[in-house]
């Protein structure tokens, strides 16, 4: 058996050294190494041998399939380095030429609208707050005064995830939960996604973005909320805008009004942005309910506050003279390039 695995041996080094490719190098490695190759079938057949020569014959083996697998891997970084070389030899680079133009992308306009927003707001003493997409009816209806037999927890206007679990309809649930965990006072603004069951339009999209405020203090009072929307819209739309105020129904506000400005192309004259009427419908807002701040573990005797609402998209198209909302979320690149 000693002179089969000798011989088994210089027949392997003899077609490693004369392989030409991998491939006949990898059939040689099958033919000697591999589960049925020459050297595997010698140590199958060590049940025949004698106690005293089976350690001898296994290490014999043993040390003849280090040599091989040494030589193959040998081999192989040869193979490797040639083709290496084949390519580095073929493959020339003009380190002369001119190197791919990079096309820079730009900031979505809603994302613009939003940081705008932020720095607009952070310049005022407020904060930043964030909450779950996903959110309860609890805190998207209930805490924010909004009884069950409201529209607005009906089927057609909110997507329900389970009867009690739902995509938010606004980022107002973010003011309740900070409410709730925080003491006044109190100056964040809420941005974020928001979902409703709304046909898509020119106009419409059931998933857009919304920017709400909440202030809670101690004599906080409608002047204070217009004066904030003032600065807000002066430093956003141009320091000439003026706003105004309607009558509105908001559950969680009270009073509660809808908040237009001058339009900002025309400066109240008339024309297609402001559709002739030299108004621009902005955002809702009004005092918090005094249901809101007692669901929320907070006096309405002590603190009063305001709070404000108003869609990303709705700025971006009065701001920059989009007529259609759904050009904001096709990706054309022809159109984003413009900002």
């Amino acid at each position: 058996m000693e002179q089969q695995i000798k011989k088994a041996q210089e027949n392997a080094k003899s077609e490693i050294t004369a392989s030409e490719e991998l491939s006949t190098l990898n059939d040689v490695r099958v033919k000697y190494l591999g589960k049925k190759g020459e050297l595997t079938a010698i140590l199958r057949g060590m049940g025949a041998l004698t106690p005293e020569e089976r350690p001898v014959i296994g290490e014999l083996v043993n040390k003849v399939r280090d040599e091989l697998e040494e030589l193959i891997a040998q081999k192989e970084r040869e193979f490797k380095q040639k083709q290496l070389n084949a390519r580095l030899a073929n493959e020339k680079i003009d380190i002369t030429m001119p190197s791919k133009k990079t096309v820079l992308g730009s900031i979505h306009p809603i994302n613009k609208i939003i940081d705008e927003v932020k720095e607009i707001f952070l310049g005022m003493g407020y904060q930043i707050a964030d909450g779950p997409e996903v959110e309860t009816s609890y805190y998207n209806f209930d805490q924010l005064n909004t009884p069950q037999d409201h529209p607005a927890r009906d089927l057609q206007d909110t997507f329900y995830i389970t009867e009690d679990v739902i995509l938010r309809t606004q980022t107002s649930p973010v003011q309740a939960r900070v409410m709730e965990n925080q003491k006044p006072p109190i100056k964040i603004i809420c941005p974020g996604a928001v979902y409703r069951s709304d046909a898509v339009d020119a106009t419409h999209s059931p998933v857009f973005h919304q920017i709400e405020g909440l202030v809670v203090d101690r004599d906080i009072s409608m002047a204070d909320l217009k004066g904030t929307l003032e600065m807000f819209v002066k430093n956003c739309l141009g320091k000439d805008t003026k706003i105004r105020f309607r009558p509105h129904h908001f559950p969680f506000t009270e009073p509660s009004a809808e908040a237009d400005v001058s339009c900002f192309v025309c400066g109240g004259k008339g024309c297609r942005v402001c559709k002739n009427e030299g108004w621009i419908e902005l955002l809702g807002c009004g005092m918090v309910h005094p249901n809101v701040l007692t669901n929320c573990g907070i006096d309405p005797k002590e603190y009063s506050g305001f709070a404000f609402g108003f869609g990303v998209e709705r700025i971006a198209m009065a701001k920059y003279g989009i007529e259609d909302m759904r050009l904001l979320y096709e990706n054309d690149v022809r159109f984003l390039k413009q900002f």
